[in-house]
């Protein structure tokens, strides 16, 4: 008949193993594994820029598109980019992601702190689990 014994588990008492047609048993694995894959969730990485000297209403402009990133279910990557001698004003950046952290509690909570990393300071938050 062209068949095989293929033993589908060994662990079981006694094993277990049936008569099927081993390509296509092959076949339908590989497609249920691509199918698991392709509903596994992604993580999406949105980023807002901020400068040393951003503005009342800039703030608040972005602000509003975190709020939406992070109701998506999105990450958001947030990071003030010292330009020059802007450098200096390294504590005025990290007030404003700080700020930037305490407006957003609600919809998401900050995974790291902000850092500067060469002339970037960086900040990562995460969105709230729905219950």
């Amino acid at each position: 008949m062209e068949l095989d014994l293929v033993l589908i588990s060994d662990r079981a008492d006694p094993p277990v193993c049936k008569i099927i047609d081993c390509q296509k048993y092959l076949y339908q694995q590989r497609k249920k594994a691509k199918e698991m894959k392709s509903n596994a969730s992604k993580v999406v990485i949105k980023e807002i820029r901020f400068g040393p000297q951003t503005d009342e209403h800039d703030f608040q402009f972005k602000l509003n598109h975190a709020k939406n990133f992070l109701q998506e279910g999105s990450k958001v990557k947030a990071y003030v980019f010292f330009k020059g001698r802007s450098i200096l004003f390294s504590e005025q950046g990290e007030k404003l992601l700080l700020r930037f952290a305490v407006e957003l509690e609600e919809f998401g909570k900050a995974e790291q702190m902000p850092k500067l990393e060469g002339k970037r300071m960086i900040m990562m938050l995460s969105p709230n689990r729905k219950k």
